[in-house]
């Protein structure tokens, strides 16, 4: 989404802060340059302290930060979702977790990540030093605070997402210029964790509300309380250590209490953040830049300008294939959704259709046409839903990257309620039915009985993420910290060889399907039009009689070829090097390995 007051200082602030960091790597030279700007003068007053921290922000945004290569790449392969095409050394070799130590999708966000970290770094260090903070009028100190707070939540969002790719990473808290070596020891991961969680309890007290003040993508309170369950949950979920053994410590407990009350409080607190009542209506905002007045999305990334560097690509690269010539410009297929994916949805369920799009757009006349099973692409971010429309082959479609929704707080609470009490108690029942209530809105009696008993509850917990947050960059990570991903993918495997061969329990899916056009959309061919029969997923082929004047399609049937992963089957393709005790993580790469010379371990199996 986008508001002027903050993508307008992001414009003027990359110079600004580029200057300020050649502080930290100071040359000695005899002249000093007319336009570089020391440290105490960045920190003179509350303006220039505002850009230094939006300058922390930028390093969010762009194609290494969560314009493609981190929202989009490094959540795939996995039981919601694959990276397309055949494997190479890029973003194909991330999916099907054949990483080598020259692959530059992994390189570039991990310095991209650490600029993030020094520029917050140097904010941490020096608003609090600046006179203002403390002698200031009080609007001056109270906007301090929130500055330093925000560099506090950024730091802590660019270290959970380096620890949750590469486990235990060197974790200077200190700006550059205040370290003897800028190459030290990798840190262990819960002691930066903890570290983490202390600097957002912090950085919450000194937070404004969303309702406080202007509209934009600034951290507020509710991102701070939120980010801080989420890393309460990693903290107390299963990691790969770098002795190679996947295990969680034996005080988790403890985090998951910090995950539940952070939650419970943001809960309570529904005049600043709760659900939207339509699924729908929460992404039809991100991709039309319209403000939701419940403030469903806690935590986004800002983006804007065009640009490799600050915008980003979502609606490009993902979304349905949409040709150029078309209306909508061209775009989308970069990432598949699984049939079994695509199958957990119940037939009523609102999600299926907004996560999950089964057309594409293929020429000029802007008329839609059926894709096969197998290329189902995702829909939250898709390109034809933007408005304004932008023609042609524009790259970058403007789309706020969303890390944190309210429906993820209220299932951290349910999940967190579970686990800490041996059981879900009525608050955690009544969390996960406010999810599963909104998403089968007008079928709210379909949702089925919660479970009682704290496995079943936290199965069901599983899957409700599973179908709330697809296309999220969200599913990969939990599977990790629950010790459930090489358990997930089998899984998946084995649903999508019964899906293509129809047995049970997928024995009602269609081998083919019939379609043709109403005007520029589909329109399924079924025997009866009711609620259940609208579409023809869930039944076996029906074959119009005449079957003049529609199409028919793979639909099943498309399972049994090759296709376009790596040439093989769809379920041998996908995360087809995937080994348990490695895969989880990321190795280093060469180029980092030999800079640290030696004081970087490789992690385990690379």
């Amino acid at each position: 989404m986008k508001y002027r007051s903050f993508n307008l200082l992001i414009g003027t602030t990359c110079i600004l802060i580029t200057l300020l960091i050649i502080q930290g790597c100071k040359k000695w030279t005899e002249v000093k340059p007319g336009s570089e700007y020391s440290i105490s003068e960045v920190f003179s007053d509350v303006s220039n302290a505002t850009s230094a921290v939006i300058g922390a922000y930028d390093e969010l945004q762009g194609d290494n930060g969560y314009g493609i290569r981190i929202s989009l790449y490094y959540p795939y392969d996995s039981d919601e979702g694959i990276v397309s095409g055949n494997i190479d050394n890029g973003r194909r070799g991330v999916g099907r977790y054949q990483l080598l130590l020259t692959n530059s999708e992994i390189t570039n966000p991990f310095r991209q990540l650490y600029r993030g970290i020094e520029k917050a770094n140097l904010c941490i260090e020096q608003i609090p030093l600046m006179q203002l903070y403390t002698t200031g009028s009080d609007d001056q100190k109270k906007e301090l605070r929130r500055l330093y707070a925000e560099a506090l939540t950024l730091r802590a969002q660019f270290y959970l997402e380096l620890i949750r790719n590469w486990g235990d990473v060197p974790a200077p808290m200190i700006p550059s210029y205040k370290q003897a070596n800028l190459f030290i020891f990798q840190s262990d991961r819960d002691s930066t964790y903890d570290k983490l969680l202390t600097d957002l309890a912090a950085a919450k007290e000194l937070l404004p509300w969303r309702t406080e003040v202007a509209r934009n993508e600034r951290i507020t309170k509710g991102a701070a309380m939120a980010l801080r369950a989420r890393i309460a949950l990693y903290r107390g979920g299963y990691a790969l250590r770098k002795n190679g053994v996947i295990e969680r410590k034996s005080d988790y407990i403890k985090y998951y209490t910090i995950a539940r009350d952070e939650c419970a409080e943001l809960m309570a607190k529904r005049t600043e953040h709760t659900l939207n009542p339509s699924f729908d209506n929460v992404w039809k905002n991100v991709t039309s830049f319209k403000y939701d007045p419940l403030g469903e999305i806690l935590f986004e990334v800002g983006a804007g300008g065009g640009n490799s560097n600050s915008d980003s690509r979502m609606g490009n690269y993902d979304g349905p294939n949409v040709n150029a010539a078309s209306r909508y410009g061209a775009g989308g297929g970069g990432v598949i959704m699984l049939p079994c994916y695509f199958y957990a949805f119940d037939s009523v369920d609102t999600r299926r259709d907004v996560t999950v799009t089964s057309y594409q757009v293929p020429s000029a006349t802007n008329i839609k046409s059926q894709r096969r099973l197998g290329e189902l692409n995702t829909g939250k971010y898709r390109r034809d839903w933007r408005v304004p429309l932008l023609p042609g082959s524009v790259l970058n479609v403007g789309y706020n990257w969303v890390l944190i929704r309210f429906s993820d707080v209220l299932l951290m609470f349910a999940e967190a309620e579970n686990e800490i009490n041996g059981s879900p108690t009525a608050a955690a029942i009544t969390a996960f039915e406010e999810v599963r209530k909104r998403a089968y809105k007008g079928n709210e009696s379909s949702i089925g009985i919660t479970p009682s008993t704290k496995d079943a509850f936290f199965t069901a917990i599983v899957n409700e993420r599973y179908l709330e947050f697809g296309h999220e960059g969200i599913r990969k990570f939990d599977l990790i910290r629950w010790n459930l991903l090489a358990q997930k993918l089998a899984e998946a495997r084995t649903k999508l060889q019964q899906i293509r061969d129809r047995q049970a329990p997928y024995s009602f899916v269609p081998q083919y399907i019939y379609w043709k056009n109403t005007g520029e959309e589909i329109q399924y061919y079924t025997e009866s039009n009711t609620a259940a029969t609208a579409v023809p997923w869930y039944r076996p082929t029906q074959v119009p009689n005449p079957a003049t004047g529609w199409t028919r399609v793979d639909w099943a049937q498309q399972l049994t070829s090759a296709n376009s992963i790596d040439n093989l089957p769809l379920w041998q393709g996908f995360a087809r090097f995937f080994v348990s005790g490695k895969s989880e993580l990321f190795p280093y790469d060469q180029a980092t390995l030999d800079s640290y010379q030696g004081r970087l371990t490789q992690n385990p199996g690379y």
